[in-house]
């Protein structure tokens, strides 16, 4: 599996953060920085700045920053800390969860969850999925009840495999590295750890896990059985 954080990611320059990704060489190094980070920035100094617009009721806890031009629907829940960028739409029941930043021109879609996590610009997260401990590359997207899986069944720490052996992350909750451009297809999942390289499409249904490639399309071979049916009436 390749470990190099510039494999999945090439945008550091553009995040409306300058300097979180300085000194960082794997893709979830993101992940563990995140926290101490939006402690610094956002909670020390008691930070509850929205520069954007709310239409209708928003449900805010804890620290937030929340960029111009962006577009907060009814029923949203925000739980700080939290950074938003600019000029993102956050669509109506979204919920984000502790210790997450939004890039810049992001699209969370109605019913959507979002879980510390770190997601570059452009991205967008659609209706009713979760993304849980990722990373999401710019302009990547996250398909309408696709499912990034963040804890193993047993609840052990979560292991990569790289030509070292493995590495142990020290954590029992990390979801999916997915790199620019890619996507994961609507219903899919990915298993705890998943790494995506760049423009990979995932799709719809598929559930992988492990390393997958940049540049790949990836979907289960099985074959679509048709029946005749009887005439029922539906009430």
């Amino acid at each position: 599996m390749v470990t190099d954080i510039g494999y999945y990611f090439s945008h550091f320059d553009k995040f409306p953060i300058p300097g979180f990704f300085e000194g960082m060489k794997h893709p979830w190094e993101p992940l563990t920085k995140v926290n101490g980070f939006l402690e610094e920035l956002l909670v020390k100094p008691d930070v509850k700045e929205n520069l954007g617009k709310c239409l209708g009721q928003c449900d805010f806890y804890g620290n937030y920053y929340i960029g111009e031009g962006t577009v907060i629907y009814n029923g949203v829940t925000i739980i700080g800390p939290v950074y938003i960028g600019k000029n993102c739409e956050i669509m109506p029941g979204a919920i984000i969860r502790p210790n997450t930043i939004i890039g810049d021109n992001c699209v969370l879609g109605h019913c959507s969850e979002v879980k510390h996590c770190v997601v570059f610009n452009g991205a967008k997260i659609q209706s009713t999925s979760f993304a849980g401990d990722c990373v999401i590359g710019k302009s990547a997207r996250i398909g309408s009840g696709a499912i990034t899986a963040n804890r193993k069944f047993d609840q052990s720490n979560v292991t990569v495999k790289t030509e070292d052996g493995r590495i142990d992350l020290g954590t029992g909750f990390f979801g999916c590295i997915l790199g620019d451009n890619s996507r994961l297809g609507a219903n899919s999942v990915t298993q705890p750890g998943t790494h995506i390289g760049q423009y990979t499409w995932i799709y719809p249904a598929t559930n992988v896990r492990g390393f997958i490639p940049s540049r790949k399309r990836v979907f289960h071979d099985r074959p679509l059985v048709t029946l005749d049916n009887e005439v029922h009436d539906l009430k």
